[in-house]
């Protein structure tokens, strides 16, 4: 099912089928379908909290897509484009940044974005959030920044409630194991309360990126909870480049070689390079030595099923735990 769905992705971009340009619905279509959701709803957040969404798009045509520009129907929310052009299986975002400073409320914009290659068409992304005018978070995010594996980080946010004078947070939640926060009142009185709020990034977390939240529980039952954003980035000793590595559109029995750079802070070994598929293959013969820099020549031979080919490609160094993984991608077309 989805060859035949790919295919006819791949038709309607190369050869321009006419139902494209001649159906404005249809036309549109193909670009709402490389978004993995256009709609987002921030819940309630507090006052001066950092509200920032990505929507994460994928190229998944054999044409270029490019991203000509993006608006906002709403004053209150901001757009900016991650990256404009996507080549084939290149991931984008439409980054939407609500202004919870300046507004309060009831609050919902629509991003229309723009494309105009391969074809025109605008997709609409909608966003909407509940600004409190009575809890105020200083800073408005936890940005923990870039953390080395292996090492535990901490930060501090300043929690501050105007309104009831019994109100108390009464608990701080995370879905993630390595994230946790505890919370310490500080003052209370004239109608004020305030709170300090402790972040703890384990020095279990795995590499990669982290755009998580802590859940502030509250005794309020018109609104219970309150997230409190959290970012970061924890850097493996080893990285691989690129991350994700696209070995182009073979015929079965084609043959493509392209290049890994596996780079580290110190020098280091490549002891194994593993992929399930066995039509990819390493060549690591000059890269015995311990030096900061590899490069690995990756092969893909094409078998003789069309389709796409998706596997991630596993480096095992001398570094202990650094283990890095790149995505390799490969379309394999019909005869």
């Amino acid at each position: 099912m989805w060859e035949n769905v790919f295919m006819r992705y791949v038709t309607n971009l190369v050869f321009g089928i006419a139902i494209l340009g001649a159906t404005p619905l249809l036309a549109e279509q193909w670009a709402v379908d490389m978004f993995e959701t256009t709609d987002h709803d921030f819940g309630s957040v507090a006052r001066g909290a950092k509200a920032e969404y990505e929507f994460v798009l994928s190229n998944i045509y054999v044409e270029d897509v490019h991203i000509a520009n993006v608006r906002t129907s709403c004053g209150c929310t901001s757009a900016t484009i991650k990256k404009p052009t996507l080549k084939t299986y290149e991931k984008g975002a439409i980054v939407a940044a609500i202004n919870t400073r300046s507004f309060l409320g009831s609050k919902g914009a629509t991003i229309t974005v723009t494309f105009d290659k391969p074809f025109y068409a605008e997709v609409q992304l909608h966003v909407r959030t509940y600004i409190r005018s009575d809890v105020v978070l200083q800073p408005g995010s936890v940005e923990l920044g870039e953390v080395e594996q292996g090492e535990a980080v901490d930060r501090v946010v300043t929690v501050t409630y105007a309104g009831r004078s019994d109100w108390q947070i009464l608990d701080v939640l995370s879905d993630n194991p390595h994230l946790s926060g505890k919370i310490v009142e500080t003052g209370r009185g004239g109608g004020q309360v305030s709170y300090e709020l402790s972040v703890r990034l384990a020095k279990e977390a795995p590499v990669g990126y982290l755009d998580d939240h802590l859940m502030l529980v509250t005794n309020d039952h018109r609104s219970t909870r309150i997230p409190v954003p959290v970012g970061g980035r924890v850097l493996s000793g080893v990285s691989v480049s690129p991350a994700s590595l696209f070995m182009g559109v073979v015929h079965p029995g084609q043959k493509v070689t392209k290049q890994l750079v596996v780079r580290g802070k110190k020098p280091f070994r490549i002891l194994t390079i593993s992929c399930p598929d066995k039509s990819f293959e390493f060549d690591t013969s000059a890269e015995k030595d311990a030096k900061t820099m590899h490069l690995i020549p990756v092969t893909f031979l094409a078998g003789a099923d069309p389709g796409k080919i998706t596997e991630k490609i596993q480096i095992q160094t001398d570094l202990g735990n650094s283990t890095p993984v790149a995505s390799a991608f490969a379309v394999v077309a019909a005869e």
